[in-house]
């Protein structure tokens, strides 16, 4: 079942030559389309590729963008048994 989950991903934008960076979406990626939302709420899309998103997101020469996947072992909360 977990291999038929969409995979997450951020559109991150980098200002500068990495010089900063924000998140600047959220998307989910079925295996038939795209969806991202802006975290600013300005923006969503349906598109085919994650990287499709990234037009939308960059500011002329001076801002960046990317794609970023998350790590579904990254986002997960770990728990210390030992706290009590």
């Amino acid at each position: 079942m977990a291999d038929d989950a969409p995979r997450v991903f951020a559109v991150v934008q980098e200002f500068g030559d990495r010089v900063d960076a924000r998140i600047a979406g959220w998307g989910i990626a079925f295996d038939d389309r795209v969806e991202v939302i802006g975290v600013d709420g300005d923006v969503r899309m349906s598109l085919r590729e994650p990287e499709d998103a990234l037009r939308r997101f960059r500011r002329g020469s001076r801002i960046g963008a990317r794609v970023v996947w998350v790590s579904p072992e990254a986002a997960m909360c770990h728990v210390d048994d030992d706290a009590g």
